[in-house]
Formats: C-alpha cells, sequence, structure tokens
C-alpha cells in the first residue's frame, strides 16, 4: 500500500511520535499549523471516517481527549480545534486521522463557516432531517 501514514505506523517513515497503543498512534504534524498541532492516527487503514467501523472508530476517538489534555496542559492555548477531514476539498492524505490544533492569540489559523440561518426555512430543516434519518435505519 502506497499510504504514508501505513508507512509511519509501521516504522517506514520516521516521526515525530508523542503516543501509540496497539491501535492508534500520535504524531506531530509536520506543518505544525500552531505549537502542538498533532495527528491522531488509527494504525488500521481506512480511507476516512465513512469508512470506519464502529470498533475502529471508537478505538480512535477513545485516544482524542487524552491527547488534546496533554497538549491543553503542555502548551497552555486558549483552545482547541479537533477536526476530521474526509474527501474534498481538504483531505489531502487518504487515511483517516484527527486533527488537534491549539489554538492562540493571533496564531493565524482561520476558519470560516458561513451562517445561513436567515436563508433556511423550517421546511428546509424537516427534509434535511428526513433524509439523514433514512440513511441510519
Amino acid at each position: 500500500m502506497d499510504c504514508i501514514f501505513c508507512k509511519i505506523v509501521a516504522g517506514e517513515i520516521p516521526a515525530h511520535k508523542v503516543y501509540e497503543d496497539d491501535n492508534v498512534i500520535a504524531i506531530l504534524d509536520i506543518s505544525q499549523a500552531t505549537t502542538g498541532h498533532t495527528l491522531v492516527i488509527p494504525k488500521k487503514h481506512s480511507k476516512n471516517i465513512t469508512e470506519m467501523d464502529k470498533e475502529d472508530a471508537q478505538k480512535l476517538f477513545s485516544v482524542l481527549p487524552k491527547i488534546s489534555h496533554a497538549i491543553n496542559e503542555a502548551f497552555n492555548p486558549i483552545g482547541m480545534n479537533i477536526l476530521i477531514n474526509t474527501d474534498k476539498p481538504l483531505q489531502s492524505i487518504f487515511h483517516t486521522h484527527a486533527h488537534i490544533i491549539p489554538r492562540y492569540d493571533n496564531d493565524g489559523v482561520k476558519m470560516h463557516f458561513q451562517d445561513n440561518t436567515e436563508k433556511v426555512k423550517q421546511a428546509d430543516f424537516k427534509t434535511i432531517k428526513k433524509k439523514i434519518e433514512a440513511e441510519l435505519n
């Protein structure tokens, strides 16, 4: 497999590993968007979170609080973003992983969520809700 994260898990590519257990590793992101930016990566390959089974997702998410707490204690950020990119436009490595990005005053990291409150009607919420619920059954 030509997956950079699988190669890191296998020890074929060096990484700055801050945590490892039987199922997950956590490494410093080479971009260091902010100091302490860490990736939490399941050892078992899946393209993204939509392809993970319940057990593997539980293993990934059970570690996120522990790593987040350690980063919080180490760097005392004003907050954190914890995010998972899935497919386009932002996923660049197609192996499930979570970013923990500590936030600091004037850190230059920008996230923008468009506010469509005025555009979305109550009927739209009902339609959206029904579509999601249909896929959950």
